[in-house]
């Protein structure tokens, strides 16, 4: 608007200017001709005045068009350099924008990988607490086991110690039931031996006796009958009283153990008149009961008798229970 302005001034002098030329040469051609030199001759400074005036406006007309170019050039070039900025500070916006994004992925690739990194440093703290934990079970388990077969190797220690000591015990009292077995063997031949001998000494005296005892017997049958029946129950009672005197005495010969509790055995025993023991058999019992008392009647080699032929004759042959008495 202002450049506007500024040609309108000059424009209008310039066409009051020529408007007032025209009427001059118009007016001044009606003179005469002296006259009409002389306004010719006074008009020519004043056109020239106008032709100086016209060439001004002219070269103000292009002062002021070169300005307004100038100033449109300035304007583009203002108007430029400002879409040229507006332009760079969008690329600027939109580089930083990238940036901005770029340093967004990098920031949630950064997070990914520290939690990434977070997870697997805890998996491989979870992994290894538990292999810590295997390990302490594993360690558990060596130890148990160790103490286990250290146990086992005490128990079998102390099993083989026993077994040993067993073994040497079990040794030992098989050497003593052969020094036992040998012993008794002796003592059986030699009793033997002592009642073979005995034996033929009793025959001897037995059949002295007999004869003896048969003649006594008769004399005295007649005696005996008549006192067989008022005698008959002393008879049993001398009966009783001797037949617990041989009992006593296999017992104080008998050699028990603990393993003849609640046992015993019956045994037959054949005596001579003096006692001496002829026969010792077992019947029937406990089998080292029996051998035990058979071996103590043989040891006391005689048994207590009665001297009264009526008592001798109801235990001459004799069967009796030998059950051994513990204290």
């Amino acid at each position: 608007m202002s450049g506007n302005s500024d040609l309108t001034v000059p424009v209008s002098i310039s066409a009051g200017i020529h408007i007032g030329a025209i009427i001059i040469l118009a007016l001044g051609i009606s003179f005469d001709d002296k006259p009409k030199q002389m306004q010719t001759a006074a008009s020519a400074p004043a056109v020239q005045a106008i032709v100086i005036d016209q060439q001004k406006v002219t070269d103000r007309v292009e002062q002021l068009k070169k300005q307004k170019q100038d100033a449109l050039q300035q304007e583009k070039a203002r108007q430029a350099e400002l879409e040229r900025k507006a332009q760079e500070a969008k690329r600027e916006r939109e580089s930083e924008q990238e940036k901005i994004k770029a340093l967004e992925i990098q920031r949630k690739l950064k997070e990914a990988e520290t939690q990434r990194a977070n997870d697997a440093a805890k998996a491989a703290q979870v992994k290894q607490q538990q292999e810590k934990e295997r390990a302490q079970k594993a360690e558990e388990i060596r130890k148990q086991k160790e103490k286990e077969q250290k146990a086992a190797e005490e128990a079998a220690k102390q099993a083989a110690e026993k077994r040993k000591q067993e073994e040497a015990t079990a040794k030992k009292a098989q050497e003593e039931r052969q020094r036992a077995e040998e012993e008794r063997k002796r003592k059986e031949e030699a009793e033997r031996k002592q009642r073979e001998d005995a034996e033929r000494k009793r025959k001897a005296e037995a059949e002295a006796k007999a004869r003896q005892e048969r003649e006594m017997a008769e004399a005295l049958a007649a005696e005996q009958d008549s006192l067989s029946k008022t005698r008959n129950k002393q008879v049993l009672s001398e009966v009783d009283k001797y037949k617990a005197m041989i009992i006593a005495t296999i017992q104080r010969n008998l050699v028990v153990d603990e393993s003849m509790r609640g046992k015993s055995c019956r045994v037959f025993i054949r005596l001579a008149s003096d006692g001496f023991v002829t026969t010792a058999q077992t019947l029937e019992g406990d089998q080292v009961v029996c051998r035990a008392a058979k071996v103590s009647i043989n040891k006391a080699g005689r048994l207590p008798v009665s001297p009264e032929p009526a008592v001798y004759q109801q235990l001459k042959e004799i069967n009796l229970t030998v059950s051994p008495e513990f204290n």
